[in-house]
């Protein structure tokens, strides 16, 4: 826990320059010290509260997730009066540097985007929206490949990045150039350490996103990522015990497949080349090698 308290101190010292052109001043907690962290803990919550003209701000760090609430409205401010603005993984895997800039990045553009005036301009964030956990476990929608990888970068931060790039360059996600380029060869380098931590974090995002995935999305996990293994055992058993019944059996499949077709190989390596005036419908990497 000392660990996140420190990261905390590094996120609210990165958000400061933000937080004060926003108009918003810490409130400090009876008990702490100025100069201290002003956070208060209650039930496993550590929260830290943030008050300005007629809006409020609380950041608070729960079951490994540090979430960004936010309020506006006259007078006494209640907890009911708070709406959820953004949230970012934080666990003691994360709160490196690359970790803490990426969520002072993420919340810095929230608060703009949410309280910016006239001399602290909104950004126009370029991004698509990803599909919410809650439309996909109702049915309402399947994850698409912009949400695989919107979540794939709060387990690898220092993609994020690549990701916005990737949106900005061609106006839209593509995920084949994200994932072969960026994406996949991370998770190779996770896979081949094989620390038990970081593995379960990076599985526990793949069977989610595996189970309520479009086919494409899926198409993406098992070909384009977890494919690549190259039918290479010793990595393939270090995922047995990660990997969700439903995963299992089409990555063990597709390495087969793979290993023992040169012809599909060239093509999952030479995808159709990106033509905004045409590509109507993606296709799936599985698609494309006759699967």
């Amino acid at each position: 826990m000392a660990d996140i308290y420190a990261a905390l101190a590094e996120i609210t010292n990165g958000l400061s320059a933000t937080l004060n052109e926003c108009g918003f001043t810490p409130v400090i907690p009876d008990g702490v010290a100025k100069g201290e962290l002003p956070a208060v803990t209650d039930s496993g919550r550590i929260i830290i509260r943030y008050r300005g003209e007629n809006k409020a701000l609380k950041i608070e760090h729960f079951n490994d997730k540090l979430t960004l609430f936010g309020a506006n409205k006259e007078g006494e401010i209640l907890d009911s009066d708070y709406s959820r603005l953004t949230a970012s993984l934080l666990d003691d895997e994360s709160c490196d540097t690359k970790g803490i800039k990426y969520i002072v990045n993420e919340f810095s553009e929230t608060l703009v985007e949410t309280f910016g005036t006239k001399t602290v301009k909104p950004v126009k964030s370029k991004l698509p929206t990803p599909v919410s956990k809650a439309a996909a476990k109702s049915g309402a929608v399947s994850y698409d490949p912009n949400t695989l990888a919107n979540r794939f970068t709060a387990v690898y931060p220092e993609l994020r990045d690549e990701y916005k790039a990737n949106c900005e360059k061609y106006g839209q996600f593509l995920p084949e150039d994200f994932f072969v380029n960026h994406g996949t060869p991370a998770v190779l380098a996770t896979i081949k350490e094989n620390n038990p931590q970081k593995m379960k974090r990076l599985f526990n995002l793949l069977n989610d996103i595996y189970e309520d995935g479009t086919n494409e999305t899926q198409s993406l996990i098992v070909v384009t990522i977890l494919g690549q293994m190259d039918n290479d055992q010793e990595m393939l058993a270090a995922c047995i015990d990660y990997m969700s019944d439903d995963l299992m059996s089409p990555v063990i499949n597709v390495n087969k497949y793979l290993a023992s077709s040169k012809s599909a190989r060239m093509r999952l390596e030479n995808p159709p080349k990106y033509k905004p005036a045409k590509n109507k419908k993606n296709r799936g990497a599985a698609e494309r090698l006759g699967m």
